[in-house]
Order: structure tokens, then C-alpha cells, then sequence
């Protein structure tokens, strides 16, 4: 019954945002916005409230389904017209090259490449890949006016507000233990397939542990997204646009303050150094100097909340099954430190250790593994995982070597062309979707940033429109 309720509810949503869509496609982008800020808190919801298994599966669909309802209506019009609705430029080329090469590898034969994933982790791994490159192509086809760039960012920043104060409010509100029974537990590890071993078998980031009390634990912002990291990803992206915006609407302040303080309680180190890269590069391509020191103060700010933290950091204890796991972790890490700033601490050591393993695995095995072989993807399914944390390393274990040198040689010319259309025609939006896509490539080396549907849909169709500049909005 609920089941049935919930798809009736969808379909009487769907079709008519799908009409909308197609006649005009920048509404998947608006949709993408706000609606992937709440899709992981509304799935776990209908999770919760009996809606399982295929129908659930449908529901999750619907960003898809807008890209692919988006990307038909731009195709029609350019064929229509004759040509295409943008000058082709390399980025374009190396993007279809990619995507190329991801849909070979879809078809190999694992056995030929070593893999060992099924057809299940394929089409993760396929829609995985090149979301990206869809996207991108639906910002570079759309046809804009001025006032469209504005209204998209007062979108991100709004919905970045709300992300931010709703967290903040349920840390400090919310107890520890009503995630624990909730319906998040069972969504993650039984609709997602995810293997989690946090407090009451939430993910292992909605806490950190610094090891300097056994039985207790602080709290991280995980607002709608249900994960610190996909929200501090938002953030960085709503601050960095606010930045190059800020001259025009002084109301972005207090948004701005609300989003950074939401940020600082992700306890994301690396997505503070990401926002400090991109402010560094929004000062250049703006021409404002004092960027830079806004740039200089994040890397200050974040190195004393990494000691600030734990005093300020609402908290939370563990379960006596927790207890057990913690002491069965400590004996595996001896060396282990609880300093948040140290290299010994358990998650910077992860990602250490993930990144050296992931390009040995990406330079001794160059040919690749096959799709889904890494990630998320592979960790969803039961696949060996080859690589992990590194969009890099990832994908060069998935494509081989060519494959992670496509990806990266795309993502540095989108980057170039931005700056390039940043700095030529002092556009604000240029500079500020610039400025993201720096700090985001920053944080792809450490992290599965497309992994994250927010930064994989959105991000890069703002990538895709800001590449070329609308003469209207020039300075």
C-alpha cells in the first residue's frame, strides 16, 4: 500500500516537473538544487514509512530521468537548427572521448581485465561516470538570460542556508540516539547496500572520535544530506559563488556566515583547504585582493577548529556494542593518534593510505579493472574494491591510465576555460563556478566528489553554462 501511494505521489509530481523540464531545461538544474539537498533525508523517510525495493529504487530515479528528459529536448533543438547550441571548444571533445571510453569499458569482458563486478555494479558505475559529462553538456546547450545566473545562485546559497541551520539545529537539538533508531540505519544498509560500521550502524563519519574519551564521541553536521562531506561539498560550492556575488547583494553576509559555521561543524579539513584554493582562485580572476586574505584566514580558521573542535562539538556516547568495536579497532591501530591535525589520525591515514594504494594499483595495472570495480560502487555490491576515495585513482582503476588521464585532462580544461572566460570578461558568475571547480578538483584528489549527486549534476552544469559568457552580465 505504501508502495503504491508513494509511486501515485511521484508519478503526479514527475510528470509535470518532467513537462517543465522540456520546455525549458534549465529547470532540471533548479530541480537538481534544491531537491538533491534533500534527497538522501526523503528516500530514508519513504525508507521508514514502507516503501522498499523496486518502487523505491523508481522514486531515486527521478534526477535521471529530468537529466535524460533535459539532454533529449537540447538534442532535438540542435537538430532542428542545424548545429549545435555552443561552439565546440577541446573540453567538449575530451568529455565525449571519456564518456566513449567508459562505455567500452562497460562492455569488456571482466575476465579480460582482472575484474570482478557484476552487472548490477556496472550500471552504478556507468551512470556513475558519466553523469558528469551529461550534465556538463545540458549547461553547455541551455540557453540563458541574465537574470537566470542570478536566480541560480540565490538558489544554491538559499538552499545551502537551509542545509546549514537545519544541521546545525540537529546537532545540537537532536539526539545521537534518534538516528540511531531511525529509518537512516536500514536505508543505508539495506536499500543502499553500504557496509557501515558507525554508532549504531550509521556511516562512520556522522561522528568523529579523537580518542581522547573512550566512551564518548562529537557530533558532525549531516543535515538532509545524511553525510558531513556531500554538505561541506555544497557549502564550499555556495560560499565560493557568494564570494564573487558578494559586491552586488549585501544579504549574502548573514547566509554566508550560516553556511561557514555549518561548514566548520561538518568537520571537513580538506573542504576548508578546498575553500581557501578557491578563494585563491576567485582572487585572481576577480582581481580582488582581498581574497587572499580571505583565503589565508580560512587556512587559519581551519587550523585552530581542528583544536577548537571538541570543545565546542555537541556530543555523544557510545553504545556498549560501539565500545567493543572501538577497542577491536584500536588493537588493529596500534600507532593510531586522536589529534585531529596528525598524520596517525585514522581518517587522514585512510586517505593517505587509499591515495599511495590507488595509483600503485592504477601504474602496475594500466589496462584497468573494468567498471565498478572501485568506490563506492564496488563497496555497494560486494565488489573487491581496487581503488577507493580518489575520483583520480578510481577511475584510473576502472578505465586504466588512459581513462584517469582523460578525466583529468577534462576537468583541467574546463578549469582553464573558466579562468580563461573569467579573466577576459570579469563575468562575476565565471569567476565564482571557477573558483568551485578548482576547489572541487582539489578535493577529487582525496575523495569520490562525482560519488556525490549534488556536486556530480549541478556543479558541472554550471560549469558547462559559465564556459560561455553571457555578453549581458560582463562588467
Amino acid at each position: 500500500m505504501a508502495s503504491g501511494l508513494a509511486l501515485a505521489a511521484y508519478g503526479l509530481l514527475l510528470v509535470p516537473g518532467a513537462l517543465l523540464v522540456w520546455r525549458r531545461p534549465v529547470v532540471a538544474l533548479y530541480a537538481w538544487i534544491v531537491g538533491l539537498a534533500a534527497h538522501n533525508a526523503v528516500m530514508a523517510a519513504l525508507y521508514g514509512a514502507g516503501v522498499r525495493g523496486g518502487a523505491l529504487t523508481a522514486i531515486q530515479a527521478w534526477k535521471e530521468i529530468l537529466l535524460g528528459v533535459a539532454l533529449a529536448r537540447v538534442a532535438l533543438e540542435a537538430l532542428r537548427a542545424g548545429r549545435l547550441a555552443f561552439r565546440p571548444h577541446p573540453a567538449d571533445v575530451l568529455a565525449v572521448a571519456f564518456a566513449a571510453l567508459v562505455c567500452v569499458y562497460a562492455v569488456l569482458p571482466q575476465s579480460w581485465l582482472d575484474g570482478s563486478a557484476d552487472h548490477g555494479a556496472i550500471g552504478l558505475a556507468l551512470k556513475h561516470d558519466l553523469v558528469p559529462v551529461g550534465a556538463y553538456f545540458l549547461g553547455r546547450s541551455v540557453i540563458l538570460r541574465g537574470e537566470d545566473l542570478v536566480r541560480l545562485v540565490w538558489t544554491v546559497v538559499g538552499t545551502a542556508a537551509a542545509v546549514a541551520v537545519l544541521g546545525l539545529l540537529d546537532d545540537f537539538f537532536v539526539p545521537i540516539s534518534w538516528w540511531r533508531d531511525s529509518a537512516v540505519v536500514d536505508y543505508f544498509h539495506k536499500h543502499l547496500g553500504y557496509d557501515y560500521h558507525g554508532t549504531g550502524g550509521l556511516p562512520e563519519n556522522f561522528v568523529f572520535n579523537n580518542g581522547g574519551d573512550a566512551e564518548g564521541f562529537y557530533r558532525r553536521l549531516v543535515s538532509t544530506f545524511l553525510g558531513p562531506l556531500a554538505s561541506a561539498y555544497t557549502f564550499v560550492v555556495a560560499l565560493l559563488l557568494a564570494a564573487a556575488f558578494l559586491r552586488r547583494v549585501r544579504i549574502l553576509i548573514p547566509l554566508s556566515a550560516a553556511i561557514f559555521a555549518g561548514l566548520l561543524f561538518t568537520f571537513s579539513r580538506s573542504s576548508l583547504l578546498a575553500l581557501a584554493a578557491g578563494l585563491v582562485v576567485l582572487a585572481f580572476v576577480r582581481r580582488r585582493w582581498w581574497l587572499v586574505a580571505a583565503a589565508i584566514a580560512t587556512l587559519a580558521v581551519s587550523v585552530a577548529w581542528v583544536h577548537a573542535f571538541p570543545d565546542v562539538a555537541p556530543q555523544g556516547k557510545w553504545t556498549q556494542q560501539d565500545l567493543v568495536r572501538q577497542r577491536n579497532n584500536a588493537r588493529n591501530q596500534p600507532g593510531a593518534s586522536g589529534s585531529a591535525g596528525s598524520i596517525d589520525e585514522p581518517s587522514i591515514h585512510s586517505h593517505w593510505i587509499s591515495l599511495r594504494e590507488g595509483v600503485r594499483t592504477v601504474v602496475h595495472h594500466p589496462q584497468g579493472f573494468g567498471l565498478g570495480n572501485a568506490g563506492q560502487t564496488a563497496s555497494r555490491t560486494g565488489t573487491t574494491i581496487k581503488a577507493g576515495e580518489s575520483n583520480y585513482t578510481e577511475i584510473g582503476a576502472e578505465t586504466g591510465l588512459f581513462g584517469a588521464l582523460l578525466w583529468i585532462a577534462w576537468g583541467l580544461a574546463v578549469f582553464t576555460a573558466l579562468v580563461t572566460t573569467a579573466w577576459r570578461t570579469r563575468w562575476w558568475a565565471a569567476a565564482g563556478i571557477a573558483a568551485a571547480f578548482g576547489a572541487t578538483l582539489v578535493l577529487a584528489v582525496q575523495t569520490d566528489v562525482i560519488g556525490d549527486p549534488w556536486m556530480a549534476y549541478c556543479l558541472w552544469a554550471l560549469a558547462g553554462i559559465a564556459m560561455r559568457p553571457l555578453p549581458i552580465l560582463r562588467e
